[in-house]
């Protein structure tokens, strides 16, 4: 299997990582090969095995999201895991727009995000037109819930609220689970 992504060229060097760290560790880690044309923005993965090979393929996408590494390698250690991207771009006429809209996600000082990802368990990225989250599918499915009402304008205690109700609901299963 082959497939080729472009990686803006802000994110190459980060995919790389120092004396080509990053890059190896993936490979190693996915059986695959992984070839990057720095000037195009060009990188391509190689390999045999079908999931590996979609896990870096992943990965590359969440580094080129503006993941760190660290957080992107989290696909590759919970099979569980996923990555979801947002994209943001029918949702602006314009730049300001755009920073608004980014800006109700982030929120002052990045502390929105920071509650969305403390209240769902995800990991998430605000980088350029999309917001990419990282997490299990049912944290991914309310984070993006809580993201979409941030988007259509609800107010941030709404929204904090609404992943409240969720904690809890959650909390309240586990325990008819186990009883």
């Amino acid at each position: 299997m082959m497939q080729e992504l472009k990686v803006a060229g802000n994110r190459i060097g980060v995919l790389i990582g120092k004396g080509g760290f990053i890059k190896k560790d993936l490979e190693e880690r996915t059986a695959t090969t992984i070839g990057i044309d720095s000037q195009e923005g060009i990188v391509k993965v190689e390999g045999e095995d079908a999931v590996p090979f979609l896990r870096a393929v992943e990965v590359i996408q969440a580094v080129n999201r503006g993941f760190s590494p660290e957080r992107a390698f989290k696909l590759l250690d919970d099979e569980d895991l996923l990555l979801e991207v947002i994209d943001l771009s029918g949702l602006a006429d314009n730049q300001r727009q755009m920073d608004r809209l980014r800006g109700r996600i982030i929120g002052r000082n990045g502390r929105a995000r920071e509650q969305i990802e403390h209240m769902t368990n995800t990991q998430i990225s605000v980088m350029g037109k999309t917001i990419a989250l990282i997490g299990l599918p049912e944290q991914v499915k309310i984070a993006r819930a809580a993201i979409d009402m941030l988007l259509e304008g609800a107010p941030h205690e709404a929204v904090f609220s609404y992943l409240e109700k969720k904690r809890q609901d959650a909390k309240l299963n586990m325990l008819d689970y186990y009883s």
